[in-house]
């Protein structure tokens, strides 16, 4: 028996892995270096193009959670971020160009993946097929798929710019996490007194943005990835309460919170290069320069990368995926990664090994699984197959999407955890009465 992967993203990598668990060979398609999206730089597997963070750890938390649920199953993408991250406070960031090292090196090394690094343009001959194209699919796989599955949506992810740590000017700057979590230092933290602030509001409203394609529909900006300066034009205190909240701050130079505060964070193990938090944009690069160079602690800022803005196709998956991420026409048909509709990084990752556990029952005539709905990675399944859902849009880990629990608790902390607890206690019970 032999299965095909298309793409080798977050995605296509996990569910690669899966297959090869259980004693399916792989064809592992890429299309790099025949050809690139205009999102990604390098050959790399499972290349992170946006931000270098895999949220927070915690257990307690929806992106903590998750993440144990992948570990659970032995997921690639966990153990690589482990060997790769970065000091980011509580949350788990990597050394991009070091995870995809990692994950490449085991794709390319096992005996079992065959790497195929060309474009598809039509379905391969396997046994079954997991599309993980990627929500920048190219023309020649994405006519595959609106054949299979009628017109995709579109919306836009943006990515934020990096500077270099030495280009920062560290006496208008001062290092801390927010509410002191994690390492002192983790963050680079550039405030903003109320006139900066709004003389940088101004100047943002009324920078000059990229020229986008003819596909350019402001109205599909995904939420989770709002560029900044389309936040801004949300209202003056809109940054205030987004990526330039200064809650959990405090400014030794001052004794005081700041009134604004940009966060950078480490981009590599070597600290060298820092990403500006919750600054995606679609501004001209010139304009990036000038405008965000208004912050202080930025006037001299080297950018190695200004940020950049591409389309994203997504599946109106409700109608079309069934919860093990089969296609309902054809069943043998598996889709994975954010073309599903999951959002993130680790939900890609995550969507991946269902598919890859998934494609690899149904070749072994068993039945295929979706894990319990008060485990996040059932709820999302759930959540991507649910035909209630009629304005369909990405979503990401978050404890929304779980059912309540029986008992009300008004503490949110505790409540997470014990949201948490359950999901852990009915995913081991739900593993062991399946034999997974």
């Amino acid at each position: 028996m032999k299965a095909a992967v298309i793409g080798a993203g977050l995605a296509g990598v996990e569910a690669a892995w899966q297959l090869i668990k259980h004693g399916i060979a792989v064809d592992l398609y890429e299309m790099k270096p025949e050809k690139r999206s205009p999102a990604h730089k390098t050959d790399l597997f499972a290349e992170l193009v946006c931000s270098n963070s895999l949220k927070a750890e915690r257990h307690n938390s929806a992106a903590g959670l998750l993440k144990e649920e992948m570990a659970s199953f032995g997921s690639l993408c966990v153990e690589s971020a482990l060997q790769s991250r970065v000091p980011a406070g509580g949350a788990l960031a990597v050394d991009r160009d070091r995870f995809s090292e990692y994950i490449t090196k085991k794709m390319e090394e096992n005996p079992n993946i065959t790497v195929i690094r060309k474009e598809v343009t039509a379905l391969p001959q396997a046994d079954t097929v997991i599309i993980a194209a990627g929500p920048l699919a190219s023309d020649g796989i994405g006519e595959t798929i609106r054949a299979l599955a009628g017109d995709g949506l579109s919306f836009y992810d943006a990515a934020a710019p990096i500077v270099t740590a030495e280009s920062v000017d560290m006496t208008a700057a001062f290092t801390q996490s927010r509410y002191d979590r994690g390492g002192a230092d983790d963050y680079i933290n550039c405030p903003l007194d109320k006139a900066q602030y709004e003389a940088f509001y101004e100047a943002l409203i009324s920078a000059e943005s990229a020229e986008l394609h003819s596909f350019d529909k402001r109205k599909d900006v995904y939420e989770g990835c709002m560029p900044i300066e389309v936040l801004a034009s949300r209202g003056k205190d809109a940054m205030r309460y987004g990526p330039l909240k200064p809650v959990g701050l405090t400014n030794p130079k001052t004794g005081h919170r700041p009134w604004a505060n940009l966060q950078l964070r480490k981009e590599n193990c070597a600290g060298t290069l820092y990403n500006l938090v919750g600054f995606q944009t679609n501004l001209k690069f010139g304009e990036q320069k000038r405008v965000f160079s208004m912050f202080p602690a930025l006037k001299n800022a080297e950018f190695v990368r200004y940020g950049v803005m591409h389309r994203n196709t997504f599946l109106d998956s409700p109608r079309h995926l069934n919860g093990d991420f089969s296609l309902r026409t054809r069943p043998e048909l598996f889709f994975a990664g954010q073309i599903t509709g999951v959002e993130g990084y680790m939900e890609s990752a995550a969507s991946g090994i269902l598919a890859g556990l998934n494609a690899a029952r149904r070749l072994q005539a068993l039945q295929t699984v979706i894990l319990p709905e008060t485990t996040m990675m059932g709820a999302l399944a759930r959540y991507i197959c649910d035909e209630s859902v009629r304005d369909f849009q990405p979503m990401g880990a978050n404890f929304g999407v779980l059912p309540p629990l029986d008992e009300k608790i008004r503490d949110k902390a505790l409540r997470y955890t014990a949201l948490a607890d359950r999901a852990a206690a009915d995913l081991q019970k739900f593993r062991e009465e399946q034999g997974l």
